[in-house]
């Protein structure tokens, strides 16, 4: 239970971030959100029902689990309206720093760092993706809670960054998250439940 505890309040930090930041950026919550591409706009809002854990990748080394969440629009429309107001609300927020980094296309993800032991380091540069057989290194990377900078965890905490990875990254595909050789190679199964949810959102659009 108390671990439990110690992940809610992890992930709740994440929450008034993002809610935080979509107040400073003067954008309601809901909404279709900066970078919209015309293949996403076919997406309604709010009819999805996907947890942000069925949608992330994850990988584990010894004490520290690294998570990654896409941030694509026509990935986080399949969301559930909560998870995606938080989602899109990180979006606009920090779209336009990465595009000023990355002008030919930014990709963001959400990294979450969660500790399952007291003072567990770990290294923000050392997350990688994979795509096409093509490997990424994260171009910017944008704090989300106040001690990322410190590197360093205390049992059940979670620090949280957004990433910004150049163009290329097909998630239609593949992909893959690698952490210092650790890696989540589920991609495939997590594109089925994408896609099966595309599905049925744009059915109910069509009602």
């Amino acid at each position: 239970m108390r671990r439990l505890h110690g992940r809610l309040r992890g992930w709740a930090a994440v929450v008034a971030c993002a809610l935080v930041a979509a107040a400073c950026a003067g954008v309601p919550q809901g909404g279709s959100g900066a970078g919209v591409q015309a293949d996403d706009a076919e997406l309604p809002v709010g009819l999805g029902r996907l947890t942000e854990r069925e949608f992330s990748l994850r990988v584990r080394q010894g004490a520290l689990e690294v998570r990654l969440t896409p941030l694509a629009e026509n990935v986080i429309r399949l969301a559930a309206p909560d998870t995606y107001q938080r989602l899109s609300a990180l979006v606009r927020r920090y779209r336009p720093q990465a595009q000023e980094r990355i002008p030919d296309g930014a990709r963001l993800f959400l990294v979450s760092m969660f500790s399952r032991s007291p003072d567990v380091t770990f290294e923000p540069e050392d997350v990688h993706l994979f795509s096409r057989g093509t490997r990424y290194d994260p171009v910017l990377i944008l704090p989300l809670t106040p001690e990322w900078g410190l590197q360093r965890l205390q049992q059940e905490e979670t620090q949280s960054a957004v990433y910004a990875f150049g163009p290329g990254i097909d998630l239609e595909v593949d992909l893959v998250l690698d952490y210092r050789g650790a890696r989540d190679t589920s991609w495939d199964r997590i594109l089925s439940v994408l896609r099966a949810e595309r599905a049925r959102v744009r059915a109910r659009g069509g009602d």
